[in-house]
């Protein structure tokens, strides 16, 4: 699901009375306008908004934005945008876009859920939208849009008659939920876990679960949050509403297979086309909140079986007579243990190529020894080969090496596309994980054209 980042259409009354914008100049008849923050999609009908960041001005553009046809601009200085038919100026424009996407979700009451987490809170968005969308007109963050930017978009662009709202809610540090919240005001909320993500950012995992639970600080106290049965999460999070917790100990998992789980919870069997004890994990607040809005048990079981994991999220690719499993969206400590454990109890013949994970402070190299500690620990079979690829990766490989493990430390992606053509038999299952920075899908595409780049 992409979409235009605006295609609601908003009356410019409203337009103003959401924001309180001064109106500098108007030539329109009053009509219905669609809100862009991009002058390389400008419609005829978009007022541009122009953000404004640390290495960027949006505002320079607005010529270049009405040049293009749109109608009219934000400013924040009287002197710009002045061959626009209609000048709006406010304070600031990034919250004047929050402004009206507020204004726009409240006028539209859907039933809103926000999701967070340090790990799996896009799996689980995706999962509940699989879910939901058969009984509901539901929308949804796109991708991993999780900022207040990405919030605006969703909600500006969610159809008028969309029934459910799912937002995702990232964030990197204090206030920044909370903010999303605010202008979410959600009905249900999930908080998937609290883990070491941000880690560097924030100082203490306390800190993180402070963070995270500033998500139901706008939500109102008749809904429901359904969260990780966490000590932390319950120590911080403050919602007088019914709080419904839940953790993979309360499921039984009676099948794993590549891309095939099968599990029964509270008495009742459900599949997943995907691996994982915490792709099960993510799963029950999924069954929670859709049997909190009426889904019955087999819509619910027929639905999740239909989920599938988005990009980079367990891409299984065949290369040369070598299978590579592609799960470098995103990594922190507690994912990385999860996935990695989750592919070696799947596979033969495996091989694990591990990067460098990101936003870990202080604390870096001590977390990445860790996963290898952990790792060494689950008692795999010796077989296993490892690769890393990186400066804070190779502290992982140092832990493997001590427990008797085939480990290979490279500086980067060419070295190990090198290393895996020269060394690897046919038949063998690649499995990489690593954060979004490290890049590994460099890794496939030198493995696929070879020679050509090496």
């Amino acid at each position: 699901m992409q979409y235009h980042e605006c295609t609601m259409k908003i009356r410019l009354d409203e337009i103003i009375k959401a924001t309180g914008a001064n109106v500098l100049k108007n030539e329109l008849t009053d009509g219905k306008f669609s809100i862009s923050t991009d002058t390389r999609t400008i419609t005829n009908s978009d007022i541009y908004l122009p953000l404004k960041g640390a290495q960027f001005d949006g505002e320079k553009f607005c010529t270049d934005a009405i040049q293009k046809g749109a109608v009219g601009c934000f400013v924040t200085q009287d002197n710009s945008c002045n061959n626009a038919k209609l000048i709006l100026k406010v304070e600031d424009t990034r919250k004047a876009y929050l402004d009206i996407a507020g204004y726009v979700r409240e006028k539209y009451h859907p039933i809103t859920v926000a999701i967070t987490g340090s790990s799996g809170k896009t799996t689980t968005k995706e999962m509940l939208y699989s879910v939901l969308s058969h009984n509901f007109k539901t929308h949804k963050t796109f991708s991993n849009h999780n900022n207040e930017i990405g919030f605006c978009q969703t909600v500006l662009s969610m159809p008028v008659d969309t029934e459910i709202l799912i937002i995702e809610m990232g964030m990197r540090g204090f206030g920044e939920i909370e903010l999303l919240s605010k202008y979410a005001q959600p009905d249900y909320s999930i908080i998937v876990n609290v883990g070491s993500a941000h880690l560097g950012r924030l100082g203490s995992l306390d800190n993180i679960a402070k963070a995270k639970c500033e998500i139901t600080k706008y939500q109102k106290s008749n809904g429901a949050l359904f969260a990780n049965d966490s000590e932390r999460i319950k120590k911080f999070v403050n919602f007088a509403g019914e709080k419904v917790f839940y953790t993979i100990n309360d499921a039984k998992i009676s099948i794993r297979k590549p891309s095939y789980t099968k599990f029964i919870y509270k008495g009742e069997e459900y599949e997943l086309q995907v691996e994982g004890d915490y792709n099960v994990e993510n799963s029950l607040a999924v069954i929670e909140l859709a049997k909190k809005l009426g889904l019955d048990y087999n819509t619910i079981k027929d639905e999740l079986l239909k989920y599938h994991p988005i990009e980079k999220r367990w891409e299984v690719e065949e290369i040369k007579g070598l299978k590579f499993i592609n799960d470098s969206y995103n990594a922190n400590p507690e994912s990385m243990k999860a996935s990695v454990s989750a592919f070696l109890e799947l596979y033969q013949k495996p091989v694990v190529v591990l990067g460098n994970m990101g936003e870990l402070g202080d604390k870096e190299i001590e977390l990445h020894k860790e996963v290898g500690d952990y790792l060494a620990n689950k008692k795999f079979n010796k077989d296993i080969k490892f690769i890393t690829v990186g400066n804070l990766a190779k502290y992982t490989g140092e832990e493997l090496l001590k427990f008797g493990f085939d480990v290979k430390s490279f500086d980067d992606n060419i070295e190990t596309s090198r290393y895996i053509l020269d060394n690897l038999d046919i038949g063998t299952t690649i499995f990489l994980k690593a954060s979004r920075t490290m890049k590994f899908e460099e890794i496939i595409k030198t493995v696929k054209e070879g020679d050509k780049r090496l």
